[in-house]
C-alpha cells in the first residue's frame, strides 16, 4: 500500500503536542507512535504530507548531486570508455566501476557511479544497478547493459554504446556550430535596431514639433515602437520571460502540449528538417548497431524509439513495432509511421527479402547521415536569404524614417 501522512495529537508532560507520521495506514502510525513512546495518544487522523515534510524533500532534492536530466555527456562517453577498456583487460567490473568513479569528476556521474558499484558489490546485475537511473543514462544503456550481460560480451556492448553516444553527440555540436554565426547575425541586427529606435529617431521628433511639420508615416512608425519599447519595455521583457517559462512547463509537464508541439516543430522552415533527418538517422543507426548485435527486432525498436527526442515522430515511429508484433513485415511498419520515403522503403523491403537487412540498414543510416551532413554543411545559405531579408527591411524601415523626414524638412525650410 502506498504511504499516507497521519496527524497524531498527544500529551505529554501536561501539554498538548502534534507529530506526523508516515505510515501505510493508521494501525501501522499508532503502532510507530507507542514503539517511540512520545507520550499519551489523543487523537489520530489522516492528513495531507506536511510543509515540515515538503521542505526536507525539495531540500533533499536541492542537495542531491544526481539531478533529474541527462548526464553530461562526454563525461559518461569518457567513463564507458574507460571501463570497456579495463573489462577487456580482464578486470572485474566492480574494479572498473571504481576506477571510473575516482577519475570522474562531474558531481552528477560520480553520484550515480557511486550509488550503482555500491549495489554491483552487493550482487544486483549492472543493468538492475543502473535501472533506477534510467531517466540520467538513457534506455539505451539499459537496453546495452542488458544485452552485454546476457551474452557474455559486456565490454563489447559498452564500446559499442560509447560509439553510439559519440555519433549523437558529434551531431549536436556539429549543428550548434552551423547555428553559431546566424544566430549572432540576428543578434547584432537586434541590438543596433534598438540603439537606433531608442536614441536617434526621437530627435527627428523634436526637430519637427518645433517647426510645426507631421511627421511622416514610417518615422511614427519608429517612434511607436521606440515609445512601446522605453515605456514598456520591462513588461514586453517580463511578459516574454513569463510566456517562455509557461510554454517550457507546459512541454515539461503535459504529454499532450508536448505532442502537438512537436508536431508543429516539424513544420517550421529548416528547423523541422534538421529535426527530422537527425531523429530518423539516429532510430534507423541505433536499430541497426542493436540488431546486429543479436537483441530481438522488437527489444531493438523499442529501444531506438527511446532515443527520437520528438514526441510525434517516437508516437509515429511506435507503428512500426505495432507491426512486427502483429506478425507484419518491418517495411509494412516503416510505411504505417510515414515518416520515410519511397526510397528508403524500397531499400529496406530489398533488405528483408533478400535477408540482408542489416546491410540495408547499415545504407539507410548512411542515407540520412549524408543528408544530416550535407544540411549541416549549407544551413548558413540556407539562412542566407532569411537574414538578407532581414537586414534589408531594417535598412529601408530606417532609411524611410529617417531620411523621410529630412527632405520634408528640407521643404519646410523652403530649400
Amino acid at each position: 500500500m502506498s504511504a499516507k501522512y497521519f496527524k497524531i495529537t498527544y500529551k505529554r508532560g501536561g501539554k498538548r503536542k502534534v507529530t506526523y507520521l508516515e505510515e501505510s495506514n493508521k494501525a501501522e502510525a499508532i503502532k510507530t507512535f507507542r514503539y517511540k513512546k512520545m507520550g499519551g495518544l489523543v487523537s489520530i487522523e489522516p492528513t495531507g504530507e506536511p510543509l515540515s515534510e515538503k521542505f526536507r524533500k525539495f531540500q533533499e532534492k536541492f542537495d542531491n548531486p544526481v539531478k533529474d536530466k541527462r548526464v553530461e555527456t562526454e563525461s559518461y562517453i569518457s567513463a564507458l570508455r574507460q571501463i570497456a577498456t579495463m573489462l577487456d583487460a580482464g578486470m572485474p567490473i566492480n574494479d572498473c566501476l571504481l576506477e571510473a568513479y575516482n577519475s570522474t569528476e562531474n558531481p552528477s556521474l560520480k553520484e550515480i557511479m557511486r550509488i550503482v558499484l555500491e549495489d554491483v558489490e552487493s550482487g544486483v546485475s549492472l543493468t538492475k544497478a543502473a535501472s533506477r537511473f534510467k531517466r540520467q543514462l538513457g534506455g539505451l544503456s539499459i537496453s546495452m547493459f542488458d544485452m552485454g550481460e546476457q551474452t557474455g560480451s559486456l565490454d563489447k556492448s559498452i564500446n559499442r554504446l560509447a560509439d553510439i553516444l559519440e555519433e549523437i553527440h558529434e551531431n549536436r555540436k556539429k549543428l550548434k556550430k552551423a547555428t553559431r554565426y546566424p544566430t549572432m547575425t540576428i543578434f547584432a541586427m537586434a541590438i543596433a535596431f534598438s540603439v537606433v529606435i531608442i536614441f536617434v529617431v526621437p530627435q527627428f521628433e523634436n526637430m519637427f514639433n518645433s517647426m510645426g511639420a507631421d511627421l511622416p508615416v514610417p518615422t511614427r512608425f519608429l517612434l511607436w515602437i521606440e515609445n512601446a519599447l522605453v515605456h514598456y519595455g520591462p513588461y514586453i521583457l517580463t511578459g516574454a520571460v513569463l510566456t517562455v517559462s509557461v510554454l517550457g512547463y507546459m512541454y515539461a509537464k503535459s504529454e499532450n502540449f508536448k505532442l502537438i508541439f512537436d508536431r508543429i516543430l516539424l513544420k517550421v522552415y529548416l528547423v523541422g528538417t534538421v529535426i527530422h533527418l537527425s531523429m530518423l538517422g539516429r532510430y534507423v543507426y541505433i536499430f541497426d548497431k542493436l540488431s546486429q548485435s543479436g537483441i530481438p527486432i522488437i527489444d531493438a525498436l523499442k529501444t531506438a524509439g527511446e532515443v527520437v527526442e520528438n514526441d510525434y515522430m517516437r508516437q509515429q515511429l511506435g507503428k512500426i513495432e505495432g507491426a512486427v508484433e502483429d506478425g507484419r513485415s518491418l517495411t509494412d511498419g516503416f510505411k504505417d509511421s510515414g515518416q520515410f520515403d519511397s526510397m528508403v522503403l524500397q531499400m529496406i523491403s530489398a533488405g528483408e527479402r533478400s535477408g540482408s537487412l542489416n546491410r540495408m540498414l547499415e545504407k539507410v543510416s548512411n542515407v540520412y547521415r549524408n543528408k544530416y551532413q550535407y544540411l549541416i554543411d549549407n544551413v548558413a545559405t540556407m539562412i542566407e536569404p532569411i537574414l538578407i531579408a532581414g537586414i534589408a527591411g531594417f535598412v529601408l524601415l530606417l532609411a524611410l524614417g529617417i531620411f523621410l523626414p529630412m527632405w520634408s524638412m528640407a521643404e519646410a525650410m523652403g530649400m
